[in-house]
């Protein structure tokens, strides 16, 4: 059997993505980690997880990047949303973790142990 593998999208200073690596390493699986600080998300692989959840389950309305953006009062379509995210990576619940075929968003340690039974 392989090793098990996520890959993770989410920034360092959130303390959910903090949570989710610390999760995978206590089970010795290897995160590829991608920091959307550096490098924004793939539109594709933001896509899978649209798809998936519906963009408003992706985003973090109690957050202050929401509050600043004013993506609740802007009309706009779900393209310019995606745009947006794409930028502001902090509009997202994060950590967005794929594993498998297994996708979860934010804190979400019963979906991380979905993706380990796998």
């Amino acid at each position: 059997m392989p090793d098990p593998q996520v890959q993770m999208f989410g920034l360092k200073k959130s303390a959910a993505t903090r949570a989710a690596e610390r999760f995978f390493k206590e089970r010795r699986v290897k995160v590829h980690f991608v920091d959307l600080k550096e490098r924004p998300i793939a539109k594709g692989e933001l896509t899978r997880f649209v798809q998936k959840f519906g963009l408003n389950a992706l985003l973090d309305l109690e957050g202050k990047a929401y509050e600043r953006s004013n993506l609740a009062y802007l009309r706009t379509t779900e393209e310019g949303i995606i745009a947006r995210i794409m930028e502001t990576p902090e509009l997202l619940r994060l950590p967005l973790v794929r594993g498998g075929k297994v996708l979860t968003v934010g804190e979400d340690p019963e979906g991380w142990t979905r993706m380990l039974e796998g």
